[in-house]
């Protein structure tokens, strides 16, 4: 994690003081702090965990509970976001996903069911990050790029402390290399675009695409196997999502970040 955030954050860090950004980017450290820590410190820590113990499909599908929490905590956080008649059917329909995958047929024992409930727990994190950038009135490059910075600070003592015995493989440095340059920087600047853009709700349901490609992904290059637990939860998260998170109503949210 912390390989992948040394190439990210210099990345976004130049890009923001390019724009003319350097002045707010200082700025705006106390959203950066929180927003690296629920944002990526603490979800990349638990999915990471997870992710030693469950294949990448049932990571990616329990990592699909991400809108369900948003509509939960933005019942609480947000004016006129109840949780109630369809939305809490989605909901309740997606907890049902999640029991599946972590109860039903476990994969790897009691690991498998702590991996996935670990995956599980990184949701709430990025639900609670994604509504708190929501309500920001610091420009999306900016909170995206502070809370990268934030992360890799917050990061590096754990890294340091559990190094491993010998330099990693070139495969192993080039994934993380990618993993960062690709995958993190862009990623993250555009995704909090579009929190901003869009609010948190429907920013959220990116996650609806992931299992798909996962899963995919896993069988293609992993030999994973799309199993009938990983499909049903697949379905009932997906379904929950879409009820949960309000998609069916019309009415935009009302974006409360400032766009980059």
């Amino acid at each position: 994690m912390e390989i992948r955030l040394l190439f990210a954050t210099p990345l976004l860090v130049a890009y923001c003081v390019t724009r003319g950004r350097g002045a707010e980017l200082r700025a705006a450290w106390r959203e950066g702090l929180v927003l690296g820590l629920l944002g990526a410190a603490i979800p990349w820590t638990l999915v990471g965990w997870g992710a030693q113990h469950v294949d990448a499909g049932v990571t990616a599908i329990a990592n699909a509970a991400v809108p369900i929490f948003v509509a939960v905590i933005a019942a609480k956080a947000l004016p006129g976001e109840r949780v109630t008649g369809m939305r809490l059917a989605g909901v309740l329909l997606g907890l049902a996903g999640v029991a599946l995958l972590a109860g039903a047929y476990p994969q790897g024992g009691w690991w498998g069911v702590a991996g996935t409930l670990s995956v599980v727990a990184a949701a709430p994190a990025y639900a609670l990050g994604t509504l708190y950038a929501q309500r920001q009135r610091v420009g999306s490059l900016v909170i995206a790029t502070s809370g990268l910075v934030w992360a890799t600070v917050l990061l590096l003592p754990f890294a340091v402390a559990t190094h491993p015995g010998h330099v990693p493989s070139p495969k192993a440095f080039t994934a993380a290399v990618v993993l960062g340059v690709l995958c993190t920087a862009p990623a993250h600047a555009l995704f909090y675009w579009m929190v901003s853009a869009h609010g948190a709700s429907r920013s959220a349901l990116v996650t609806y695409v992931t299992p798909v490609f996962a899963l995919a992904l896993g069988a293609l290059f992993l030999g994973e196997q799309a199993t009938p637990p990983k499909l049903g939860g697949l379905v009932l998260i997906v379904t929950g999502v879409a009820l949960g998170s309000g998609v069916r109503r019309s009415r935009r949210p009302v974006p409360l970040a400032q766009s980059a």
